[in-house]
């Protein structure tokens, strides 16, 4: 939840931002500022001792690869309001998902 919910505030941030040089710069801000709310997130919750620190690698590779499979599908959506909000839980799945991946790579190793 707290990457879906950093993740998606960041794009927010970052398409407003970068409102102001016209659709490409919306777009780049709204990555620019997704990818940021991700690193946000994984901070909070290694702070809160809510992930381990030798995870957060992992977290932030995959929560960032989830919100770049979500940001074009949320682009392309935006006449409904519900489909960019949902749109930003691909980022938290691609975070447990990185997680779980670099745990298996460490453990092999």
């Amino acid at each position: 939840m707290t990457s879906w919910g950093l993740a998606g505030l960041g794009a927010i941030v970052g398409s407003i931002a970068g409102s102001a040089a016209g659709k490409p710069g919306l777009f780049i801000g709204a990555l620019v500022g997704g990818v940021a709310g991700v690193w946000v997130a994984v901070a909070a919750l290694v702070k809160l001792r809510w992930l381990p620190p030798e995870d957060r690698r992992g977290a932030f590779v995959g929560g960032t690869l989830g919100f770049a499979v979500a940001a074009p599908i949320a682009a392309t959506n935006l006449q409904t309001p519900v489909t960019p909000v949902m749109i930003c839980g691909l980022a938290g799945a691609g975070l447990l998902l990185g997680v779980g991946v670099a745990r298996g790579w460490s453990r092999s190793s």
